[in-house]
């Protein structure tokens, strides 16, 4: 008897346990918050199916963006690379773009579906993606030359893979040659990626300010979001994209602009001109009063994006029972206590953004004026 009561306890508890378990399983929602003048789109404009050297069909990308809340996607094949050839012989280089392209779950609720490949060449070439493409088969060609400048007539806008990756470069930093030179300055090649599965590189970020690149941070999935990101903790990697409107057309205008943020976690990796802004799009002040008679002023602030920030304080008051170096998880909100010293009717409330760079080691500092209650 003693048996079945215990049995049945833990058939009532055991869902609980496995809700609190895997709470932490599968992917959240993103969001991030819009700037000025511009709507901010989550894209991931990097990622392999079976039709190359991924590991699933093509509808579950399209399920997963879904998931996460994205606004594009890509299904940038390997135009060159095909190992499961012998299992999948498809001739078609655009046979998993047109897989997803019509499916209804994507068309239901928005999500856009970016034609791309990429070409895959040994160093220096590298690896490209070349997005926005109107038809892959004409870009499987000998010379590598001749792949670029077929994208560049088909509108591509063309951005070069992690060009830090060891297995090309093995210092582990990315090599402009003169084929990049060369590409750039053609107009064929457009955007760098800087942030790469988990990989940061800064002399990717020097290169696409030296060159005018637009900086791009993608996932390079090959087989599950959950797999390789969720079930670790992360979100995948993805580039916000500031443009004019929700559109096929738009989302491309602002690639070719650069009006960008590479985004992973609480790394956020963009120009100033875009991140600045971002963040302080990000953070609302939800208070801001004075403990009674004191001169400590209360100011809440709460984190609206996806991503946790970490701040140090960059003010020339002083916090109270607290480090100059705190975080504000996303979605939740943070109470600091300023000594102010005398009572005023706004502060300039200054902060360091720790994780946010506009340049190698030159991270964000964020200025919000903030009137006392």
């Amino acid at each position: 008897m003693k048996d079945l009561l215990f049995l049945f306890a833990l058939l009532l508890w055991a869902p609980n346990l496995r809700a609190q378990d895997h709470s932490h399983l599968g992917a959240r929602p993103l969001d991030y918050p819009d700037i000025a003048g511009f709507k901010t789109l989550k894209v991931d404009l990097h990622t392999h199916t079976v039709f190359s050297d991924g590991y699933v069909w093509p509808t579950i990308r399209v399920h997963e963006a879904l998931r996460e809340n994205l606004d594009a996607i890509s299904l940038t094949e390997h135009l060159e690379y095909q190992p499961h050839s012998a299992d999948i012989p498809h001739p078609d280089r655009n046979r998993s773009y047109e897989l997803v392209r019509a499916m209804q779950e994507a068309e239901e609720h928005g999500l856009m579906i970016v034609h791309g490949s990429e070409i895959t060449r040994s160093a220096p070439i590298g690896h490209n993606n070349a997005v926005f493409i109107s038809d892959a088969n004409k870009m499987v060609v000998d010379k590598a030359e001749k792949a670029f400048s077929e994208a560049k007539k088909q509108g591509a806008f063309v951005f070069w893979n992690h060009p830090a990756w060891y297995a090309q470069s093995p210092k582990g930093n990315p090599v402009l040659s003169d084929f990049q030179k060369e590409r750039i300055e053609q107009g064929e090649l457009h955007g760098i990626e800087v942030i790469n599965t988990g990989d940061y590189a800064e002399e990717s970020l020097a290169l696409a300010l030296e060159y005018d690149l637009t900086i791009m941070g993608t996932s390079d999935i090959h087989g599950l979001i959950d797999w390789d990101y969720t079930e670790k903790g992360h979100h995948r990697p993805i580039t916000l994209v500031f443009a004019k409107e929700k559109s096929s057309e738009s989302l491309q205008e602002a690639l070719f602009a650069g009006r960008t943020v590479a985004v992973y976690n609480d790394l956020l990796v963009g120009r100033e001109e875009f991140l600045r802004p971002l963040l302080k799009a990000s953070i609302e002040i939800t208070k801001a009063h004075y403990i009674d008679k004191t001169q400590i002023l209360e100011v809440g602030l709460k984190n609206n994006s996806s991503s946790d920030l970490l701040f140090e304080n960059a003010m020339e008051h002083t916090f109270y029972s607290s480090s100059p170096v705190f975080s504000i998880p996303a979605g939740t909100t943070k109470t600091l206590k300023i000594k102010t010293l005398d009572t005023k009717t706004s502060i300039a409330l200054r902060l360091k953004a720790l994780g946010c760079f506009y340049a190698p080691k030159k991270q964000a500092i964020i200025e919000w004026n903030v009137a006392v209650e």
